[in-house]
């Protein structure tokens, strides 16, 4: 087994060990949320694989992008969202039972999507762009759909085990990631540095402020889901993203290269409309006088 492969299976191990760690603390209620929510469903499948594909096409066909550059914007515009959304986005404000209905959502609709849309882009774009359903279908069930189930049944069978468990598992998981992460960012760097000062950073930049505006503005009245899309539509899954790129790309570093960037630009773009959007914690009640 070559090193680009062992680093990438080390990635999706992570990536596994975190999306358990958010079942264990999750319940069977937030998993089905936006079954319950149907208005709410239908507006965050609009932003999430409507709007930020959309928006791929028109950045791709505004700036003079090389097809790797484009590639890398089809694969971010369809991917699903990280495991690491949901307390991401908790941490900001949203609504839990919301992020967990929506990374479910996104990861069974993205099964179906996934290969359409990269065969619809791949022609936008006269790119060689595939993904099989089959493909799909594996790498979203072991790395998101299972994982998740598991932890939910661990949780519901031990609520006490699992809130105990939790945390230490997704640290475990979140340690090999940035691992895994740094690892490939050292290997794709000097192809990364070649997307600065050409339009393509700026590009990055544009894509999440357009998704943080689409998800706030279809998120609705509630502050909660607002915040909670517009996370989700900006931020895109790196380990999933750099897989399809390993597929169609074996060998190439720029597009895992634009991945990784556009993952800093994201983390960077979000810092103000999450200290935006924080509300302030409520006052405690004073102790009562005598």
């Amino acid at each position: 087994m070559s090193t680009a492969t062992l680093i990438l299976v080390a990635v999706q191990l992570s990536l596994v060990l975190m999306v358990f760690s958010i079942g264990l603390g999750a319940a069977v209620g937030d998993v089905t949320y936006l079954l319950r929510q149907p208005k709410l469903l239908i507006r965050s499948l609009l932003s999430l694989n409507v709007v930020m594909p959309l928006f791929a096409v028109a950045l791709a066909k505004s700036f003079d992008f090389t097809p790797l550059v484009k590639a890398a914007l089809v694969l971010l515009a369809v991917s699903p969202l990280p495991p690491i959304f949901p307390k991401k986005s908790q941490k900001a404000g949203g609504r839990f039972s919301y992020a967990i209905g929506l990374l479910v959502a996104a990861t069974v609709v993205s099964i179906f999507f996934i290969p359409l849309a990269m065969k619809l882009l791949g022609r936008a774009f006269d790119l060689p762009l595939e993904m099989s359903p089959g493909r799909v279908v594996t790498l979203v069930l072991w790395t998101l759909l299972l994982p998740l189930a598991a932890g939910v049944a661990v949780h519901a069978l031990s609520p006490a085990f699992a809130g105990r468990a939790g945390p230490p598992i997704g640290k475990v998981g979140g340690i090999l990631l940035l691992l895994g992460l740094v690892t490939i960012m050292v290997k794709v760097w000097p192809a990364m540095m070649t997307l600065i000062g050409n339009g393509t950073l700026l590009a990055m930049v544009v894509f999440a402020l357009v998704g943080l505006a689409a998800g706030h503005l279809l998120g609705g009245p509630d502050p909660e889901d607002r915040i909670v899309l517009a996370l989700s539509t900006a931020t895109r899954h790196p380990g999933i993203a750099i897989a399809i790129a390993q597929v169609n790309f074996p060998g190439e570093k720029l597009a895992a290269g634009a991945v990784l960037l556009y993952l800093l630009v994201t983390a960077v773009v979000a810092l103000p409309y999450m200290k935006w959007t924080r509300r302030p914690l409520a006052p405690e009640p004073l102790p009562a006088t005598a």
